[in-house]
């Protein structure tokens, strides 16, 4: 089959992988390749992270999707910055402790290890004063070498698409220019440069600030990030204020990194906040809307999306969330 693929951020640049490994014949259609959601993603692998109440299809999804990536980043030959430590998940003042611990009980009531720790002793530059669990299924990658390695896998072009067989609508918030309901939801984040001891991703409340920190190997901490129903482009001081106040009080060295690069993205949010994968119509299917799940979900939406240019069903597990639901 000739397949079409419109977007070159991480979904679309592995599904044209995934497409090309079945023995396709696939072009990936994008002006400006990785550089739009997943050049600014932070890359926590977090069904346990992200499962939240009232959500029992998609932490369905969210587990299988995590538990493909050790060999999906083991399949590349290369360091993608895969890393299985695990997650803390803390709270900083008494509110901030009970506001996580809700989600903590609903974690293991889905059968999730939640393992009560001091994070100070997990992490000695964590403040004494935070209070937390330690969640090992919780992992991270690096999107922005995954984004790397595919794009030495794939042929890119920005030229229109031509003649096809099947085209797939991988374009994140641009999607909506399909008639899907996509919209932007405006994130900033920061990565501060040198050297730590963190090995743990961290993520949770500083004074009723949600914040995540991911130490990556290279001596850089990504922190993040804001929401805001939002599509402009500019970083607000307040937002870069908020994100390195949370930042410096749950890890006060910090304070003395340098702040190397403010990212402004847009995640591409649907009416619940769930991705829409499928077929829309004969020959034209979607893969977009992953909103926070994006990387998380890329491997395992490519085998999908292969599968029905296959001339095969979706696995079960992507049902609820064909674009069915909103036409």
């Amino acid at each position: 089959m000739r397949v079409a693929v419109i977007g070159a951020g991480i979904v679309g640049l592995a599904i044209a992988r995934e497409c090309g490994r079945r023995g396709h014949e696939v072009t990936v259609h994008d002006p400006s390749p990785g550089s739009g959601a997943s050049h600014v993603a932070a890359g926590m692998l977090a069904p346990v992270g992200e499962s939240y109440f009232g959500e029992p299809e998609l932490t369905r999804l969210l587990v299988e999707c995590a538990r493909v990536w050790p060999s999906y980043a083991a399949g590349f030959g290369a360091d993608v910055g895969y890393d299985p430590t695990g997650t803390l998940q803390i709270g900083l003042t008494g509110d901030d402790v009970r506001g996580m611990a809700r989600l903590w009980e609903h974690q293991r009531s889905l059968g999730f290890e939640v393992e009560k720790v001091v994070p100070s002793q997990v992490e000695p530059l964590v403040t004494a004063r935070a209070r937390g669990v330690r969640v090992p299924s919780d992992h991270q990658v690096n999107p922005r070498l995954v984004v790397r390695a595919l794009l030495g896998m794939v042929s890119v072009t920005a030229a229109p698409v031509g003649e096809t067989d099947v085209t797939v609508v991988a374009a994140g918030c641009g999607s909506a220019a399909w008639g899907l309901p996509v919209r932007p939801v405006k994130g900033v984040l920061l990565r501060l440069r040198g050297e730590t001891g963190l090995k743990h991703v961290i993520r949770g409340l500083a004074d009723s600030r949600e914040i995540y920190l991911v130490p990556r190997k290279n001596a850089e901490i990504i922190v993040g990030a804001t929401s805001e129903e939002r599509s402009d482009k500019e970083a607000s001081a307040g937002a870069v204020r908020d994100l390195l106040r949370a930042a410096t009080d749950l890890v006060p060295e910090l304070a003395e990194h340098a702040l190397a690069e403010v990212s402004v993205g847009h995640r591409p949010g649907t009416p619940d906040n769930a991705p829409i994968v499928g077929e829309l119509r004969p020959g034209l299917l979607v893969a977009t809307g992953h909103y926070r799940h994006g990387v998380l979900a890329a491997p395992l939406t490519a085998m999908a999306i292969a599968d029905l240019v296959d001339g095969r069903e979706m696995p079960e597990v992507w049902k609820p969330f064909g674009p069915g639901r909103f036409l």
